[in-house]
């Protein structure tokens, strides 16, 4: 197992290999197909983004509402293919870590080899299996 916090740099996403399993920890923002669209016009209209994407990750992922007492809900992974005509442009912008279910297009596939991305596949069952937030 490989330790990894955020914020990335290329020296570590280059010591990672195809098949890694990494523990990964800090702060991981969360979006979906909406959310990225949001942003890709946000770009598009010279508007600075809700967060700084550079050497960051983003789990394709909806959280549940929360239950009494808790920050947050169950959070379960999303198709990845959903998020792909966004991807490229934050991967540009520096987005380095991208974490779902499924597959990428080659576009996508070409923009994390081009500007040394990653892309995790989510393990576990449905609702929070993946990830567990504290």
């Amino acid at each position: 197992m490989i330790r990894v916090k955020t914020p990335f740099c290329d020296e570590i996403i280059e010591k990672l290999n195809v098949g890694d399993r990494i523990l990964l920890s800090g702060e991981i923002y969360t979006g979906r197909d909406a959310a990225h669209k949001r942003m890709i016009e946000m770009l598009s209209n010279g508007e600075p983004l809700p967060f700084d994407v550079k050497n960051q990750a983003i789990y394709y992922a909806g959280p549940c509402p929360a239950p009494p007492n808790r920050v947050i809900g169950s959070i379960g992974p999303t198709t990845s293919g959903r998020m792909d005509k966004y991807s490229p442009q934050l991967i540009k912008e520096g987005l380095r870590i991208m974490i779902g279910k499924g597959e990428r297009s080659a576009e996508v596939t070409q923009a994390i080899k081009l500007y040394k991305g990653i892309y995790l596949a989510a393990v576990g069952g449905g609702g929070g299996g993946g990830l567990s937030c504290r």
